[in-house]
């Protein structure tokens, strides 16, 4: 019973590139510790490799999360971020979207808009959330590759070539961090390629980011702050806006929930 249980572990690790404790508890009713055990085994074997609280593919850089574990984190900053970018597309564009999670949210609320747009998208995860949409107000353009599992995203040579035969009015991206010379950073080299093609063919390029992207950094440079038409940025300090603002970019505030209800000035 146990080898056939870590065959399925395997096969969820490649399904979904990551697996979790709790979710092997609950799927195979077993216990933490069994869970635990399993993967220690797949470890040692070479099919896992362990992370607080589960597990990921051996292959998965330990500075980069899933998408699906990013989606589960400062989901209200996220939400707002969303939103704050739906607002700012017009009817009829044409709308780049990129695998964040942040994007995600992005795609989401111009899907409950109704506006009439397209979206040109790698995100396996927003291609499934316009495809599931009851509402045919956006129409999607999907962009294939080379298939990477843990970001569910489409990247490499092809995608970054699919992305250059296309043109947008817009942009919407996250990334890894901003380097201190005001660069744009990812996490992988290949994301951080499409990335920068979409910067590329957009018309406005716009970053959504919380505070905590300004003082980190991903592996990938993807290029300068100043390719950017604005940064929509939420739960930063005032320095930390001040500072960004002082590269000559146009950085918005999304209000905080609490400021939107009129609870906060």
């Amino acid at each position: 019973m146990a080898a056939s249980r870590r065959r399925s572990i395997v096969d969820l690790l490649h399904r979904d590139g990551e697996v979790t404790v709790a979710a092997l508890e609950e799927q195979f009713g077993v216990s933490s510790m069994t869970a635990r055990r399993d993967l220690a085994e797949l470890e040692r074997q070479g099919l896992a490799r362990r992370t607080h609280g589960g597990a990921v593919l051996p292959g998965v850089a330990a500075h980069e999360d899933s998408f699906q574990h990013r989606l589960g984190i400062d989901t209200g900053a996220k939400r707002r971020l969303g939103e704050a970018a739906a607002a700012m597309v017009a009817p009829h564009e044409t709308v780049y979207v990129d695998s964040s999670s942040t994007c995600w949210h992005a795609a989401q609320a111009i899907v409950a808009a109704r506006t009439p747009v397209t979206i040109v998208t790698n995100s396996v995860p927003v291609m499934e959330l316009v495809g599931a949409a009851d509402q045919a107000n956006v129409e999607l353009i999907g962009v294939g590759g080379s298939m990477r599992r843990l970001t569910r995203s489409f990247v490499g040579p092809h995608a970054v070539r699919t992305v250059l035969e296309h043109f947008a009015d817009k942009v919407f991206l996250s990334v890894k961090g901003l380097s201190r010379d005001g660069t744009l950073t990812d996490a992988d080299p290949l994301e951080a390629e499409v990335k920068r093609a979409m910067i590329s063919h957009a018309e406005e390029p716009v970053l959504l980011i919380d505070g905590s992207k300004l003082h980190t950094r991903g592996l990938a440079a993807i290029t300068s702050v100043d390719q950017l038409a604005c940064v929509l940025v939420d739960e930063a300090s005032n320095e930390d806006v001040a500072s960004l603002r002082a590269t000559g970019i146009d950085v918005r505030r999304v209000p905080t929930d609490r400021a939107r209800h009129g609870s906060e000035v």
